[in-house]
């Protein structure tokens, strides 16, 4: 028997929730999806999920939402992770940092174990992915065989080592935090599911989602500039996944970016 999972990449903004609203009920058809599962680390305006944001996905289904290094952003949504432990934050924070980063959720076909890691290569020197992800396999490895990473990263040279330290031990490994979607899902050879990073899910007339003339100046002036979300050409980004329950092998993976860009005739 095989479950069903899909999983929406960073969820950035209003114009973010709003895609997903009208069209995750049509995509969850279609891939006949068992559980869904999303990043929500931008979607109170770029920065964070607060309850508001939170109620919004978990009305629609969603049963998990992953984070990363833009969780702490808003002090609402640090509050948020003390109260909801179906928010999750990377795990490999420091002890003692609100919230926590991993979670059994139950679906349709059984229990689906949520890890989520955040990296180390060009962003901030939090507690080892690697050595966090196998005490989290310790933790829930007798709850399920179904487990799923959200690993939070910039390199792809940190992600594909991380996949291979965890193939044959976890199900499917979905890289975040970039907002640019890869092309490279696969199957490594002990059965766990791959892809650099899933995207963003909200607006792409815009720098990874944010207002182009401040991140241009950001970059031009070397200063601080105001966090602005973008709001125009709308796409949503996620992975389905078909796994095998009793081995907790992925057997399919597939990428989704809907709808697809324009291209424009010369």
């Amino acid at each position: 028997m095989h479950i069903n999972i899909l999983f929406i990449g960073d969820i950035v903004g209003k114009p973010g929730l709003e895609i997903v609203q009208t069209w995750l009920p049509s995509i969850e058809k279609k891939y006949n999806a068992d559980i869904v599962i999303a990043n929500g680390e931008n979607a109170s305006d770029g920065k964070g999920c607060t309850e508001k944001e939170g109620k919004i996905l978990f009305d629609l289904g969603i049963k998990v939402l992953t984070g990363g290094n833009h969780t702490w952003d808003k002090h609402q949504a640090q509050d948020y992770l003390r109260s909801e432990p179906r928010v999750l934050r990377p795990q490999n924070y420091p002890k003692g940092t609100y919230g926590g980063g991993v979670y059994v959720a139950d679906s349709k076909k059984g229990k689906v174990g949520v890890i989520n890691l955040q990296g180390r290569a060009f962003m901030a020197p939090i507690d080892c992915p690697f050595r966090t992800a196998e005490w989290a396999l310790k933790k829930i490895g007798s709850d399920t065989k179904v487990i799923l990473v959200d690993f939070h990263a910039e390199a792809t040279a940190e992600k594909l080592s991380l996949v291979n330290f965890l193939d044959g031990k976890i199900s499917i490994l979905i890289g975040t935090h970039t907002h640019i979607q890869t092309a490279d899902e696969r199957i490594f050879p002990k059965g766990t599911g791959y892809i650099t990073d899933v995207g963003m899910t909200g607006p792409y007339d815009s720098v990874i989602g944010m207002k182009t003339d401040a991140a241009v100046n950001r970059f031009l002036f070397q200063t601080p500039q105001k966090y602005q979300p973008a709001t125009d050409n709308v796409h949503l980004s996620a992975v389905f996944a078909k796994i095998d329950i009793d081995t907790g092998k992925t057997v399919e993976i597939e990428r989704i970016f809907f709808p697809d860009f324009e291209k424009k005739e010369s």
